[in-house]
């Protein structure tokens, strides 16, 4: 049912460990499904077979025969340096041939690292990189295994819309992303997967976003009316939130400035309370790591 749905995006969401990321390398043809059998593992005739009549039947053989390729943008960026080397550039001029290696550049905020080695990138950077490197590429399926990690808010909604731009005729586009937010604003259809962490996972059938958020929240399939987790995920403000912040303890910062190089960091004077949690929102580079130390 992942490949029943073109000109969508598909997202995937569940807790960690329970098999997105092995899904996605099932569908790309990276790893041979046993269907079960872990001590005798089936050919591809007989996986084939198992799926004779079913769209998963075509899929595998056109993966087989090299009619359909896959590009992946993997889960672990930070891995990326041992398996490549070269600048920005040239890897994504090496692979680029879709003719909007530039247009991407510009989406990704690579620009003003196209001569930086590979090794020398950081996360949000090698991650940027990433999503680029597969949206350069001519490919029937694309898949972003958690393309948010690593991002600040404003780079998140970019690679959100450099992914759906992927959406054709002829694609498929699946997404794994922990983000609510940004598997809201991404996705058409939502699959959730359920089991038990490193034991066994279980694919739903495609929702609506919005009902595929709530399941996962809710922790209750309603189409099958079966529950796969005791309690549901919910997010309240304490109705007593001022009487809880006068029993806690208070702490006030002075107004401060820091430079570090050409970068300035200003800082008004404030307070915080214990037991509560306080966002700090902003763009990479804009000083938040520097005033928590």
């Amino acid at each position: 049912m992942l490949f029943s749905l073109r000109i969508q995006v598909l997202g995937l969401v569940g807790t960690n460990g329970i098999g997105k990321s092995t899904a996605l390398k099932v569908l790309a043809g990276k790893l041979k499904p046993n269907l079960g059998k872990y001590d005798a593992p089936p050919d591809w005739p007989s996986i084939l077979q198992y799926f004779r009549g079913s769209e998963l039947q075509n899929y595998f053989t056109k993966i087989l025969e090299d009619n359909l390729k896959a590009v992946v943008k993997p889960q672990y960026v930070d891995q990326i340096p041992r398996a490549a080397k070269g600048t920005v550039e040239s890897l994504l001029t090496r692979k680029a041939d879709r003719g909007n290696r530039e247009q991407v550049q510009r989406d990704m905020e690579l620009d003003g690292l196209l001569q930086r080695q590979i090794e020398q990138l950081s996360g949000g950077e090698l991650q940027r990189f990433a999503i680029a490197m597969c949206c350069v590429q001519k490919a029937d399926v694309y898949m972003f295994d958690e393309p948010s990690s690593y991002l600040d808010v404003k780079q998140r909604l970019r690679a959100a819309a450099l992914i759906r731009d992927m959406i054709a005729a002829t694609t498929y586009v699946i997404v794994v992303e922990h983000d609510l937010a940004v598997l809201d604003y991404l996705s058409d259809f939502i699959c959730c997967l359920y089991g038990v962490p490193g034991v066994y996972g279980v694919v739903t059938l495609p929702s609506g976003v919005r009902e595929g958020i709530n399941m996962f929240l809710d922790g209750f399939i309603r189409t099958e009316n079966m529950r796969f987790r005791d309690d549901r995920l919910s997010f309240k403000v304490s109705e007593q939130l001022d009487e809880v912040i006068k029993r806690t303890g208070n702490f006030k910062y002075p107004a401060m400035t820091k430079n570090l190089g050409t970068f300035k960091l200003s800082v008004e004077a404030g307070d915080f309370s214990d037991s509560e949690i306080i966002v700090m929102l902003g763009e990479n580079g804009t000083g938040k790591t520097t005033m928590i130390r």
